[in-house]
Parts: structure tokens; C-alpha cells; sequence
């Protein structure tokens, strides 16, 4: 592909033509050509007056090139013996003038020119690469203007403005030296394709057709990016590789990659017009040196012309994603040796971007996709998803993606809908969580001020302190205020509180390990705030202590609360002492009125076996109660009945009503009536309690069981095999109201028959229905019991309890009859 070159750069790139000026690179001004003075002006042999005209301004056109190519390189100069002078006015104290003097007297001395030792100067202050590759090549070769060289070539490469002019620059200060022709500085694309960012000695229509190299063209340039390795060829024709100035240059060619940080950036390919020189091992670090100052070029200086290649593009993708409500990552592939995208770099977010796991915005932008969020790369994640845009150029889009994230060894996650697209050589993803995780992490510096958590990091390299408002205002500073070092943190604080000051910062400046102490902090105004601390360590290199950072919390309100507690611990654990006493008096009175168990009773013809299960729990003693008495009037008094609540006061109504009712029956009665003033008593004679009941009275000559029920539960009856309730009679639950009547039912019972009367704590369940629960008490009872008559009912009452499925933790009270 061709591009056209923009007619303003067609000046700069065409080469300068060797004028035999001087070594100034510039004439006598005797010399120089005089405008209106026609005697100065030769016209050519032979040609006309338009000829001559057009000769004038050509030759005038070169000369002034010329002249600011000099010019250029004389500032080049320039700017080296600056830096020299300034690396005396450091080091030795000399004063600028000094410094120039100085300057001179020691080139005469060395007998060296004054940008000679400049470079010597700057090669031993600095002791970086060119340094480094200036003494390998003395050693080796004995030829000390290397250095210089070098050194001017990267003073000529930072001042460029762009890469064609740092093209220009390597190739006049070090390249020219070593025979090369021309130089070419290319830029790899995400693509694979290759861009001419600059190049210097190519004529200006070479150039234009080489602006763009697409992928697979199998050029010097391309050959060292799949090696990643410098790669030479001794005859570009002989190579049979297509490159730019193939025609006119077709001697040796060399191509270095160029990268910073391990990522190769691009590449830099040198034309010799003949054979390559021989490639000592210090001729390829001063390539290699050469790559590295290209690859900080390609970084941070656009390519030759107004516009890099893609850079509108990437601008106006910018500008969309700027403006986009939803969270927002632009991706930029990473590639490996074999061209293949093996991450993805966090090239931006906007600003709708918040991370669901909570993290700063630093902590995300600049990242790698899986340094970020290393679950991503989960079979079907979102690296897959991102691999495949990338490849095919499809967008992908899922309405609920599970987002996952290691925060500390934690993993946090999200559903999210997915959108991802392709634009150039980025990949876009949108986010739009479901959860509200982006908004709920927004809420955390809200947190932070509703908790009076202050933030701080301090760089103790640099004596850089940051705070936040919220550690400002714990320390009553205004914004803006200086911020106080943590090594001073005992100044502000109370004297009590030194020693445990002094450990926490032994801990954390000399062992190097995260520490917390809590401390009482005086502040100007006179205000005394209680404040806990927690920092930690931020360790460098070579276990260099670098900052600490962390966090200060205001806990006064926490402090006076267990001041608080602390003045009301006593009185608490002798109210505990009480109630633990209330509940053991409760547990004893029901008891002595009702044994746990009892042995069967026959009363008048009726086998009657009781059992009594308490609550697990020692302060849940409940009122649950029973009785099984032979009345004066020859009948049997059959009742349960359940008070409301637990503790001493439920155990006590218990008591009353049980006596209350054995009383009342012995009137003679029916139960409907005995339920009625049993209400009366419970409404009018007891501190306001409730409670359910159901009585029951059987006439040993006629079998006739008549029985009426306060809100209770329908006793069952099983007969022949079959347990069924009895029918259903209305009555409320005692003591609700001050008059109340009660309904009476009547079954004529039969021998062998079985009647069951019990509490609710024997069905009851928190996650079923009352009628649920009863259904399985019907199946429940129709267990066959043990074989043998006697054990025969106290089996089923004990069957009953066995296989209970309550589970709310009452009392249970169960009564067993059966007709002889």
C-alpha cells in the first residue's frame, strides 16, 4: 500500500547533496551569494534565462538544507558541551563561566576537542548503556571517539521533535561513521503490519512508497520481529527480500528490534551501500544502544508527518469510549515471539469505569487484562472472548457474564452483560453489571468518611506525605495543611500512650512488618480524639523500605461505648445471676407438680400413661400441664391445657390453673361448663395470663366420653387401627375475653380404643403448615405398638415423642387412655 506523503515534509526528507563546504558545513560568507546583485547569480552553460532562474533557486534551496543541517548538528553539539559544563557545575562547584573555562583547559590538556571530552564527561557521570558500549569499544578497538558518537546521537535523538529527525540524527552522528547509507525506523502495528515511522538517506519517493508495509510481506524488518533478534544479511539482492531503497541500495543490511521492558516496539534497519562490516560483539551493543533510543522515540514522539498511523483513529475510539455511561476497558494486544496476542494491556478506562471489586482506578489502567483479573483467563471467560474479537473481528455480546477477581487471596465476583468489539487495532469491552457491584463500589469512599477512616501514604525517599480530608479533619487541619509524618506521630499524642507509639513504629520502620496500635491524639483546639492506626510497608528493590502507607481511624464513640459497658458489666451479670435463679425455681416448681415421666394409672377402667418432655433450653420453661383424676362423682377428669410464654411466671399460672380446674370439677359439671369459669378464674384472678386447654370427662358405666376445648387441639382416638380427630367444638383460649361459651362434643368409646391428648409442642414446625404437621401426627400414631398389652400404650406414647418432627424447641406434654 502507498500513502501520500503530505508536500510539507517533502523538504525534510530529501537527501542533502555532498557540497564540499567546509567542515562547519558552510561556506565563506566571501562566497555566499549576494540576491539582487546579478554578477553572483552564474547562469548554466548553454541554458536559457527561465533554466538559469529555476538553477538559482535549486542551488539556493540546497544551501539553506544544507545550512540547517549543520545547524541542527552544531546544536547537537551544543547541547552535549551544556551538559558537560553542568555535570562540573554539580559536581565540582564551579560557576557557569568557570565551568566553560574549565571545559577548554582540560580538552587542551588531553589534547582532545571540547565536544570530545564533553562525551567523556557526560560516558563517566552517567554510567548507562552508551557508557557502557563507548569502554567495551576502547578496549577492543582503541578508538575513543565511539563515545562521542554515541553520545551525540542520543543528544541529536532526545531534542527531535519527531522520529524522522531522530532517523536524521542516528544516522549523521552514528551511523555515517560506520559506512551506512541510509536508515529506516519502523513502527510495529497490533496488526502485524509495519509503518515507516522515519528514515533518513532514502530518496523522498522511496520513502512514500514504503509509508505502510501490510502484514506477511516478508521484509528485514519483519524477519527480526519473528525472530526477536537482531538479523543481518550480507546482500539485500542476494537475500531476495523486498525493503526500502531494494534499487538503489543493495548492499548489506542490518535489522535491530527495538523495545523498552521487554515489549519490542519496533524495529531499526541499517543500509550499508556495500558488504556489511564485521560484527564484533561491540559493534552490536552500539546497534543494540541505537535500538533502545529508537524504541523511546517510537513511545513518545509521533512518526514522520502531522498524524501517526492510527493515531486519529485510537483518538476519536478515545473520545467515544470518553463519553459512554457504562463501565468501559480499551484493550491493546500484547504480542509473543510468534506474533501471537498473549495479553491484553489496560490501555484506558473511562471515566463511568469502576471496579467491581472495589480497587482504585490506578491499580486497573496501565495492568494487564489477567494481572487485573487473573480468573478471566477461566475456559469460556473473558480472555477467551477477547481472543476471539481480536481474531475474527466478530462482537461478542452475553447479557449475564459471571465477572470473577482475586482481591487478597479472596475471590469476588459479579454477573454482568458483556459487550466487546474490534475497533482497529483495540479491543473495546463494556460493562453493565447487574448487581449494582459498580455502585456499591463507588459507595466506599463514602465509607470511609461515614467510618472517619483517614488514608495516608508517606514516600520516605522523598519525604512525600499524602492525606485524604477525612485524616485531615480527624486532625483538625484545614485543607491544604502540611500533613504531620508518621515518625512524629508521638508529639500529637498522649504521654501514656509513648511506649506503645515506639513499638509501633519499631515494628514498622525497623522489622519492616504491618503494625496497629491505638493511641489518644491531642489536637491544637484542645480536643482529644481516642484513634487507632494500622500501616504497613511498601518494600523496593533490594529490600529497600520505600513509603508505608495505611490508614487512621477515629474510635472515640467505640472507646466511651466500652467505658459504657464496662460500668454496666457488673450490674448486667447479676441480673443474669437473677434470672438463672428465676428459671432453676420455675424448672423445680414444675417438676414437683409434674414428674418428667409417670407410670400408667387405671382409673375405673381406663389405662392412662402420661408423658412429659420439657424444653432443651433451661430459661424456656414452659406452662404446658395435665391431670388424670377420679372425681367423687365416679368420673374420670381427663385435661391438657397449654399457658402462654415461658420462665417462673408461665410455670406459677400453670400451677393455678390446674389447681383451679381439679377444684371446679368436683361440682360435677360438664366440661363445656368447667371451661367457661375456668376462663373467668384465668381472666379475673391471674396477672394476664393466656392459655389453651382441652377437658375431657368419661363415665366408666356407659362409656360416654364428653370432652369441650379453650383453643386447644382436637384430641385424636384410635380405634381399630384407624387414628382420626375427634369432631371439632367452637371455644376461644382462656382469659381472652371475660365471658365465654364453650361447645361440648360426646363419643361413646369402645374397648380397646385409644385417646391421645397433647400440646402443640409435639407438631409444631416453622416451615410447614399447622395442618401439615398434624396429618403426620395421624400417621405417626397409626404405628403399630408392641405386642404385649401392658407396653402396649406407653410404647405408643413414647413412639409418638420418639419420631416427633417439631422443631420449635416447647415443652411437650402427652396423655395416653385406653378403654379396658
Amino acid at each position: 500500500m502507498r500513502d501520500r506523503q503530505p508536500p510539507r515534509d517533502a523538504a525534510r526528507q530529501r537527501p542533502a547533496p555532498h557540497t564540499g563546504d567546509d567542515a562547519a558545513g558552510a561556506p565563506p560568507a566571501s562566497s555566499l551569494p549576494v540576491l539582487g546583485r546579478r554578477e553572483n547569480i552564474p547562469e548554466p552553460a548553454g541554458g536559457s534565462a527561465d533554466t538559469g532562474v529555476v538553477g538559482r533557486l535549486t542551488s539556493t534551496v540546497e544551501r539553506l538544507r544544507s545550512e540547517l543541517d549543520q545547524a541542527r548538528a552544531e546544536a547537537d553539539g551544543r547541547a552535549l558541551v551544556e551538559l558537560a559544563k553542568g555535570i562540573l557545575v554539580e559536581r565540582l562547584g564551579y560557576g557557569p563561566a568557570d565551568a566553560s573555562r574549565q571545559l577548554e583547559d582540560l580538552a587542551g590538556q588531553s589534547k582532545l576537542s571540547v565536544l570530545e571530552l564533553a562525551a567523556d564527561l557526560v560516558n563517566q557521570a552517567s554510567q548507562d548503556r552508551i557508557a557502557g558500549v563507548a569502554r567495551e569499544f576502547v578496549a577492543a578497538a582503541g578508538e575513543p571517539p565511539v563515545g562521542l558518537r554515541l553520545r551525540s546521537a542520543e543528544t541529536g535523538m532526545l531534542r527531535a521533535d519527531d522520529v524522522q529527525a531522530v532517523a536524521k540524527a542516528a544516522l549523521e552522528h552514528a551511523l555515517t561513521p560506520l559506512g551506512a547509507q541510509a536508515v529506516a525506523i519502523w513502527a510495529a502495528n497490533a496488526d502485524q503490519s509495519l509503518t515507516l515511522a522515519g528514515s533518513a538517506g532514502f530518496a523522498e519517493q522511496e520513502a512514500s512508497l514504503w509509508r505502510h508495509v501490510p502484514p506477511g510481506v516478508p521484509t528485514p524488518a519483519r524477519q527480526a520481529l519473528i525472530a526477536r533478534a537482531a538479523t543481518s544479511y550480507e546482500s539485500l539482492t542476494a537475500a531476495g527480500l523486498p525493503s526500502i531503497g531494494q534499487r538503489a541500495i543493495t548492499g548489506g543490511r542490518l535489522a535491530v528490534p527495538a523495545g523498552l521492558g521487554g515489549r519490542i516496539t519496533g524495529v531499526i534497519e541499517i543500509c550499508w551501500p556495500d558488504a556489511l562490516p564485521q560484527q564484533s560483539q561491540s559493534l552490536q551493543r552500539q546497534f543494540e544502544t541505537l535500538a533502545e533510543l529508537c524504541a523511546t522515540a517510537l513511545e513518545s514522539r509521533p512518526p514522520a508527518g502531522s498524524d501517526p498511523a492510527g493515531a486519529t483513529e485510537t483518538a476519536e475510539l478515545l473520545e467515544l469510549v470518553h463519553g459512554l455511561p457504562d463501565p468501559c476497558l480499551v484493550l491493546r494486544p500484547v504480542f509473543d515471539a510468534s506474533d501471537l496476542p498473549t495479553d491484553y494491556l489496560i490501555k484506558h478506562i473511562n471515566p463511568g469505569f469502576v471496579d467491581f471489586a472495589g480497587r482504585p482506578r490506578s491499580a486497573i489502567i496501565g495492568a494487564r487484562l489477567l494481572e487485573a483479573y487473573p480468573l478471566a483467563a477461566e475456559a469460556g471467560g473473558l480472555f477467551e472472548k477477547v481472543e476471539h474479537v481480536l481474531a475474527t473481528g466478530e462482537s461478542f455480546r452475553s447479557p449475564a457474564m459471571t465477572l470473577s477477581t482475586l482481591v487478597d487471596g479472596v475471590t469476588l465476583s459479579t454477573e454482568a452483560a458483556v459487550d466487546i468489539s474490534r475497533h482497529g487495532s483495540h479491543v473495546v469491552v463494556l460493562l453493565r453489571t447487574q448487581d449494582g457491584t459498580a455502585r456499591v463500589a463507588n459507595l466506599l469512599q463514602h465509607a470511609q468518611r461515614l467510618g472517619r477512616i483517614g488514608g495516608f501514604e508517606e514516600n520516605l525517599r522523598t519525604g512525600e506525605i499524602a492525606w485524604n480530608e477525612t485524616l485531615l479533619d480527624l486532625y483538625g487541619l484545614t485543607l491544604g495543611a502540611d500533613p504531620i509524618s508518621i515518625e512524629r506521630l508521638a508529639d500529637y499524642a498522649h504521654p501514656d500512650d509513648e511506649h506503645a507509639i515506639a513499638r509501633f513504629l519499631r515494628t514498622l520502620l525497623h522489622h519492616r512488618r504491618p503494625a496497629s496500635t491505638a493511641f489518644r491524639l491531642k489536637r491544637a483546639d484542645g480536643i482529644a480524639r481516642h484513634i487507632r492506626v494500622v500501616a504497613e510497608p511498601v518494600i523496593g528493590a533490594e529490600e529497600r523500605l520505600l513509603a508505608v502507607r495505611g490508614a487512621y481511624q477515629d474510635v472515640s464513640a467505640q472507646h466511651w461505648t466500652e467505658v459504657a459497658l464496662a460500668a454496666t458489666r457488673d450490674q448486667l451479670a447479676h441480673t443474669e445471676q437473677q434470672s438463672a435463679e428465676r428459671n432453676r425455681l420455675a424448672l423445680q416448681l414444675q417438676h414437683a407438680i409434674m414428674p418428667p415421666s409417670r407410670g400408667p394409672l387405671d382409673l375405673h377402667g381406663l389405662r392412662v400413661a402420661v408423658r412429659y418432655r420439657p424444653a432443651e433450653k433451661d430459661h424456656l420453661v414452659g406452662g404446658d400441664w395435665y391431670d388424670a383424676a377420679a372425681l367423687p362423682t365416679g368420673q374420670v377428669l381427663l385435661c391438657v391445657g397449654d399457658v402462654a410464654g415461658h420462665g417462673i411466671d408461665a410455670a406459677t399460672g400453670m400451677v393455678a390453673l390446674r389447681n383451679a380446674l381439679r377444684g371446679l370439677a368436683a361440682t360435677g359439671a360438664g366440661p363445656a361448663q368447667l371451661l367457661a369459669w375456668l376462663n373467668s378464674v384465668t381472666h379475673h384472678l391471674t396477672d394476664s395470663v393466656t392459655a389453651t386447654a382441652v377437658c375431657a370427662l368419661y363415665d366408666p358405666p356407659s362409656r360416654l366420653l364428653r370432652w369441650a376445648r379453650a383453643g386447644h387441639l382436637p384430641p385424636l382416638l384410635l380405634r381399630e387401627g384407624v387414628a382420626s380427630e375427634l369432631p371439632a367444638v367452637e371455644g376461644i383460649l382462656l382469659g381472652a375475653i371475660d365471658q365465654a361459651q364453650y361447645g361440648e362434643g360426646e363419643i361413646r368409646m369402645k374397648p380397646g380404643d385409644t385417646l391421645m391428648m397433647y400440646t402443640d409442642g409435639l407438631i409444631e414446625r416453622r416451615d410447614r403448615s399447622l395442618q401439615e404437621s398434624l396429618d403426620d401426627l395421624l400417621t405417626s400414631a397409626q404405628t403399630p405398638g408392641q405386642s404385649e398389652e401392658l407396653a402396649e400404650l406407653e410404647h405408643r406414647l413414647d413412639h409418638l415423642l420418639r419420631y416427633s418432627s417439631a422443631d420449635t424447641d416447647d415443652d411437650t406434654c402427652l396423655i395416653g387412655v385406653k378403654v379396658c
